[in-house]
């Protein structure tokens, strides 16, 4: 058993490596262009089209480097944002304490108290599905959940003996920040970081299967899934290519992140 997972990583690592590589190079090795009518609707699996086209004759390769490029360029840009943001206010709270540390908690049990679902579509619904509104709305969702744990570490760090002397000290925030907090946290946010990405891109995925997420022509998986779900009545497997390619991609996630926190966990267990 030890020796498959220790094979896994490595497999998950080359698949999103790979998949990252193709999605980054897709205006260059897709076949056609992002929504070229290529062929007849439907069409099965030849050398003139690998995986068969999709509902409107569009090459199903072509549509799925770009779904994925646009999926995963949307998930990571939000779970960088939300990183960021909820890392740098944690912190705050943990450091200042008080009224600080009591606003941004209770804010954020407020917008956590909110169905993420729901509230997407009432932001979506007013405010469009452009870009920047889709990264907005996944960033104020995902920020709640790095912002508890990331207070909850940084309490702990905060009270070691170590950080009340640099406090007497007199150092300033950003400097706790940066020499104290993040070094010590940076295991845990990392694995939580690659979770909020496959949750992301899931959620994504979810809205545009709805049709409140990315719109067309534009590629994304999920979009991908419901413009080709009347398929399955043919015994067609076109809709299930994207919606495998994004299981694909959380399950690899998913596969680094506990690969990640059992050498975090094997590396403390060694210093004890």
């Amino acid at each position: 058993m030890r020796g498959r997972r220790s094979l896994l990583a490595p497999i998950a690592a080359t698949f999103l490596a790979a998949l990252a590589l193709a999605s980054l190079l897709a205006p260059w090795i897709a076949p056609h262009a992002e929504t070229a009518i290529a062929g007849d609707p439907w069409a099965p699996w030849s050398a003139k089209h690998w995986l068969g086209t999709d509902s409107l004759g569009r090459d199903m390769v072509t549509r799925l480097l770009y779904g994925a490029r646009n999926t995963i360029a949307i998930a990571l840009a939000a779970s960088l944002l939300s990183f960021a943001i909820a890392v740098v206010l944690a912190f705050a709270a943990a450091t200042y304490r008080g009224w600080i540390d009591q606003l941004l908690s209770r804010t954020v049990d407020v917008l956590m108290s909110i169905p993420t679902l729901i509230f997407a579509l009432v932001v979506l619904s007013a405010l469009g599905s452009s870009v920047p509104v889709l990264i907005g709305t996944i960033v104020l969702l995902d920020t709640t959940r790095f912002y508890r744990l990331a207070r909850a570490l940084a309490v702990d760090v905060m009270a070691f003996e170590f950080v009340e002397t640099a406090r007497l000290r007199g150092e300033g925030f950003w400097w706790f920040l940066r020499r104290e907090i993040l070094p010590n946290v940076s295991a845990p946010l990392l694995a939580e970081f690659g979770l909020r990405f496959s949750f992301a891109a899931l959620f994504l995925s979810s809205l545009s299967f709805l049709g409140l997420g990315v719109q067309p022509p534009a590629a994304d998986l999920g979009s991908m899934v419901k413009e080709n779900v009347q398929a399955i009545a043919f015994g067609l497997a076109v809709p299930l290519l994207p919606a495998g390619l994004l299981a694909a991609l959380a399950i690899a996630v998913n596969v680094l992140v506990d690969w990640h926190n059992r050498r975090d966990a094997a590396r403390m267990a060694q210093a004890r």
